[in-house]
């Protein structure tokens, strides 16, 4: 204990500590209450001497002497308990006096173990969570739409801060890490392969097929002097130029009829070839350990390039702004999805009694778990939070919550006291008076 710890445990007065406007009323009140037990004390000392020296010309006065002085006894009695709980009375060491300062320590120990043991139990948690709805009252909660928009608020906000905490260069390296771990370890030959040949399986190639017919088609139809003098160019010079535009139109129209035979006949022989095709492929990227290989430089190519580390940055700073906008937005689709379903989410706990049991039964099993687990820890922290507090400060702290109450003793005291010497006077002369006749 400090030197001024000590000074104010004697009644030395200390340096002014600013009060709370809580404790500031506490501290008015527990003066009053110290000056009301102190004149009842002076009352009686006055009694007492007057009476004490009245009482042979007037003998009832002994009644008042007798009272007086048990009065007396009983309000000095229950100063010092009450002193010796927080100081040493009238700055005197006496053994047991300073109780709460000097033994600041083991109080916080008791009490964290008090707190571990009767209320930090199993079965004390799981009892009083299992006598509460808590999957009832949180749908409550949660199905009111006002409630929904308020967490939902909440979210968003701390959902913000995290995005502003998180560095944008670790978020990179992280998506490309995560995109290097598992798009590029893993072979793609074998994985397309897998997947064109389901596709091939259940036709869904004949519709990107047909996409690109249609396409072919229609260029033709806008282009056709494009198509034709590609063609003509390849015939030698010496041609006459009628020549070539009939080779130009039958090339053409042979084109643009096999574009529309290829459309409108699903079986037609290229098609069927195109098929073949997809599927020798499909089972060579899988079997074959030539395209296999052809497929993997490519993809070690791609891996090399700086395009990739360029994209996981795109796509960061994407994904980041649309996420910044819709969740500064009270009106955005992500915030009325959020809101929407927390709504579901109580509505549904209110509705069905099998998912509020089951979370009624998780809420329990998981506070039982906390509760067996950390709850020496927890109490730890009553212990370890008292053994830091000042112990003069602590003293003061505790009277002002509980010095009025016990001031009263002091009262009390004093009023058993004269009780208490009236009654032991009254039978002492009563005695007295059937001896002595």
């Amino acid at each position: 204990m400090t030197l001024g710890e000590r000074t104010r445990l004697r009644g030395a007065p200390a340096a002014p500590r600013e009060l709370s406007p809580a404790d500031a009323a506490r501290a008015s009140a527990l003066r009053g209450m110290k000056r009301l037990a102190t004149s009842l004390l002076l009352a009686a000392a006055v009694v007492f001497t007057i009476s004490f020296a009245l009482q042979d010309q007037y003998p009832w006065l002994g009644y008042v002497r007798a009272a007086s002085e048990g009065a007396m006894v009983g309000a000095i009695a229950d100063w010092f308990a009450v002193t010796a709980l927080f100081r040493y009375p009238l700055g005197l060491r006496i053994p047991h006096t300073a109780i709460i300062p000097n033994r600041k320590d083991e109080i916080g120990a008791t009490l964290g173990e008090f707190v571990e043991t009767n209320f930090l139990s199993e079965e004390v948690v799981r009892g009083k969570l299992e006598s509460v709805d808590v999957a009832g009252r949180l749908g409550g909660w949660l199905a009111a739409p006002a409630n929904a928009q308020r967490l939902g608020r909440e979210v968003a906000v701390g959902a913000q801060g995290l995005l502003r905490l998180l560095s944008d260069d670790d978020v990179k390296d992280l998506l490309e890490k995560l995109a290097r771990q598992h798009l590029f370890e893993p072979e793609w030959a074998p994985a397309l392969g897998r997947v064109g040949e389901q596709l091939v399986a259940a036709g869904q190639q004949r519709t990107a097929i047909d996409a690109l017919l249609a396409k072919a088609e229609d260029w033709l139809i806008v282009h056709p002097e494009a198509f034709g003098s590609a063609v003509s160019e390849r015939l030698p010079r010496w041609l006459p130029g009628f020549v070539d535009r009939l080779v130009d139109d039958k090339a053409y129209r042979e084109a643009l009829g096999l574009a529309r035979a290829m459309r409108a006949d699903p079986r037609h022989p290229l098609r069927l070839a195109i098929d073949d095709y997809l599927a020798e492929l499909a089972a060579g990227l899988q079997h074959d350990p030539g395209l296999i290989a052809k497929v993997e430089a490519v993809k070690a190519e791609l891996l090399d390039s700086p395009r990739l580390r360029e994209f996981a940055g795109e796509a960061w700073d994407s994904l980041k702004a649309s996420l910044g906008a819709s969740l500064a937005e009270p009106e955005s689709e992500l915030r009325r999805g959020l809101e929407s379903a927390v709504v579901e989410v109580g509505t549904r706990l209110l509705a069905d009694p099998g998912l509020a049991a089951k979370v009624n039964d998780w809420v329990a099993d998981a506070a039982a778990h906390l509760v067996q687990s950390y709850r020496h820890d927890i109490a730890g922290v009553i212990t370890e939070t008292v053994e830091r507090w000042d112990a003069a400060e602590t003293t003061e702290k505790i009277e002002l919550m509980v010095g009025r109450d016990l001031q009263f003793i002091r009262i009390n005291g004093t009023v058993v006291g004269a009780l208490a010497g009236v009654t032991i006077y009254a039978v002492a002369t009563g005695v007295h008076a059937l001896l002595g006749g």
